[in-house]
């Protein structure tokens, strides 16, 4: 399964998890927004219409759908002693539009969109609309190409890392004498290089100055633009060279800073919404609009300040 991705629906985060390649909403998550909390989902799954609903979505997509067991649940439905959940409803029919998945944080009951969107229906057509509409931006930001290039940029500064720690391996770490479980020290400082050189920063300064981001496990290469992720690979490239060269640490750093200012002056020059920061994992471009409709760019500004002020004394 691939990381959930958020929706905001009336202010309530609603999780949707790629499962065998179908996008799965939590209902676990879609009931915290009424009262009655998850006793809801078995109301609502006991309803007679709610299992006649569930045997034809599994009659057409499911072909291991255990007829007989659903036939048995729609007779007794309605009936005062009835009872039903989730789980006896896929345990007892081989029902695939409904699963769970645990975890103390990441766990509940999710179901496939089609269904969801009628539990949404059965809560209040009102947020159904709400997350419908929440789920469409969803699909439309996942197609926009600055996500998809911001994506690209980043795999491909993650292939750039290889040469640069490969760099570190063979001709770094036997000059020094460093101790075997100490050697993630020469690593992680040869990567604070080309963060100070691009970024303005070490790793530890920005986490400081975003703790609520870093427990999330986030760093700043996480909200860099694609420009800067497109200069923090050729960064990676060359760092590798210099090192290859036994150029000294502080000379790299020079070079490194003077390389990383000019290609980003160059490349936010040929395409400046490139230089945007990707602030949340909802959006690459995720500003307030302007009265006249327009990108407030000054909106892009939080991060960007906190990353330039870090490390500096107040």
């Amino acid at each position: 399964m691939s990381k959930d991705k958020i929706l905001n629906v009336q202010g309530h985060e609603i999780r949707v998890s790629q499962i065998n390649d179908q996008d799965f909403i939590s209902l676990t998550d879609m009931v915290k927004a009424f009262d009655d909390g998850t006793s809801l989902i078995e109301k609502w799954i006991r309803n007679i219409n709610t299992i006649e609903f569930l045997g034809v979505w599994e009659t057409i997509y499911n072909p291991n759908f255990k007829l007989p067991e659903f036939e048995g649940f729609r007779s007794r439905a309605g009936l005062n002693s009835f009872t039903l959940s989730p789980k006896k409803w896929v345990e007892n029919t081989d029902a695939i539009g409904i699963t769970s998945k645990s975890g103390r944080h990441g766990g509940g009951t999710f179901a496939h969109k089609d269904i969801a969107f009628e539990f949404g229906s059965w809560l209040s057509p009102q947020f159904k609309l709400f997350l419908i509409k929440e789920f469409q931006r969803l699909k439309e930001i996942e197609s926009n190409q600055y996500n998809i290039e911001w994506n690209f940029k980043r795999v491909l500064s993650k292939a750039n890392y290889t040469l640069h720690t490969e760099a570190i391996k063979e001709y770094i770490l036997p000059q020094l004498d460093v101790e075997r479980d100490k050697e993630w020290i020469v690593y992680a400082n040869e990567a604070d290089l080309l963060n100070v050189a691009l970024f303005g920063c070490t790793a530890k300064m920005w986490k400081d100055n975003n703790p609520s981001l870093a427990l999330k496990s986030k760093n700043m290469r996480d909200f860099a633009s694609i420009n800067e992720l497109n200069v923090l690979s050729n960064l990676e490239s060359l760092n590798s060279v210099l090192i290859k060269s036994n150029i000294d640490k502080n000379q790299r750093f020079e070079q490194l800073r003077i390389v990383a200012q000019a290609q980003l002056k160059s490349l936010d020059q040929v395409d400046y919404i490139k230089s945007y920061k990707k602030l949340s994992e909802t959006s690459y471009i995720d500003a307030k609009k302007s009265k006249d409709g327009k990108n407030d760019i000054q909106s892009f500004g939080d991060v960007i300040s906190k990353i330039a002020n870090a490390g500096k004394p107040k």
